[in-house]
């Protein structure tokens, strides 16, 4: 049986399904050519990503496909309930790439409260002849641990992101509309666990209460925050999205940090994406990274493993 990943696959991942008897192969079909190249090599599982779309149209024309495999967690770029109708599988790798993600937000934050968004930009141009000037401009950062992060969505991800939080001593608090509670635990390198009892907040409370707001949601038909959200947060918020573009008004995103209401943004994903709006590109008080949230050596062989694991049990 012959595999496509069409938005790649880790080694390790081909290493696996090649074991069991699979054919891999990786080259990058355009979505226009999908459909044909599908039919051509008689493609029985089709692996993507967030680039490739696999809508009713291409698996209408597609009858070798018995399985479609999404590497990460959302699965908006699939028409997943028309594929299951049609008795084909639609698998996804939601525990693989949380952690990458978490650790991105981290990034961004430290990022944010420390400026190095704005000085890696300043300092390669202005270091050798303002160093003084920029040496005070940055001089006024703040500190993560003692802060509360409030987490929009508490599944695998928000609660990786939970995860460190706790550990370097913010405050977490969460909102999500299934999860009430959640116990949290934290294992160190020398076997030592400890255990947090979280309780869900409020929105409300979590938009007026938090220092730093970060999203782990799906793909939303409307925004998560908007120009209303902005007004009842404390002056000075850091924004962090990692999750799902159209999450955010980017609009009401702009203002809020002209009018000094939000101090900095971190977004690795876009409202327009993959063509960010350039008012997004250039704000000097936005951190930028494109959609690399599981992009990590280790998430991308735990995503290979895991797709490879479900694959040869579902189709062997």
């Amino acid at each position: 049986m012959k595999v496509l990943a069409n938005d790649g696959i880790s080694q390790t991942g081909i290493k696996h399904l090649e074991a069991e008897g699979f054919e891999v192969l990786t080259t990058t079909v355009a979505q226009e050519q999908l459909s044909n190249f599908i039919n051509e090599h008689k493609i029985t599982a089709l692996l993507v990503r967030s680039a490739t779309e696999v809508r009713k149209k291409l698996i209408d024309t597609c009858p070798s496909l018995k399985l479609i495999g999404r590497g990460g967690v959302g699965m908006d770029n699939i028409d997943v309930d028309y594929a299951k109708s049609k008795d084909i599988h639609v698998i996804n790798t939601p525990a693989a790439s949380s952690e990458s993600v978490a650790e991105l937000v981290f990034a961004h934050l430290y990022g944010g409260v420390r400026f190095l968004y704005d000085s890696n930009r300043n300092m390669p141009l202005e270091g050798d002849s303002k160093f003084k000037q920029l040496k005070k401009a940055y001089a006024n950062g703040s500190e993560l641990r003692g802060k509360t992060i409030g987490i929009i969505g508490f599944g695998r991800i928000g609660q990786a992101t939970a995860k460190i939080a706790l550990g370097i001593g913010m405050k977490v608090i969460f909102t999500d509309h299934q999860i009430e509670e959640h116990l949290i635990s934290l294992s160190f390198y020398d076997g030592q666990k400890i255990e947090f009892q979280l309780q869900k907040s409020s929105f409300d409370e979590l938009i007026k209460n938090s220092d730093f707001i970060s999203i782990h949601v799906p793909a939303q038909k409307n925004y998560v925050l908007d120009k209303d959200d902005f007004g009842k947060m404390k002056n000075g918020v850091g924004i962090i999205n990692a999750a799902r573009g159209g999450t955010i008004d980017e609009v009401a995103l702009i203002d809020a940090l002209e009018n000094g209401k939000v101090s900095f943004a971190g977004l690795d994903v876009f409202e327009s994406e993959p063509n960010p709006e350039i008012k997004i590109l250039m704000h000097p008080q936005i951190s930028l990274t494109p959609h690399i949230g599981a992009a990590t050596s280790e998430a991308q062989d735990r995503i290979g493993i895991e797709l490879a694991n479900q694959i040869i049990a579902l189709l062997q």
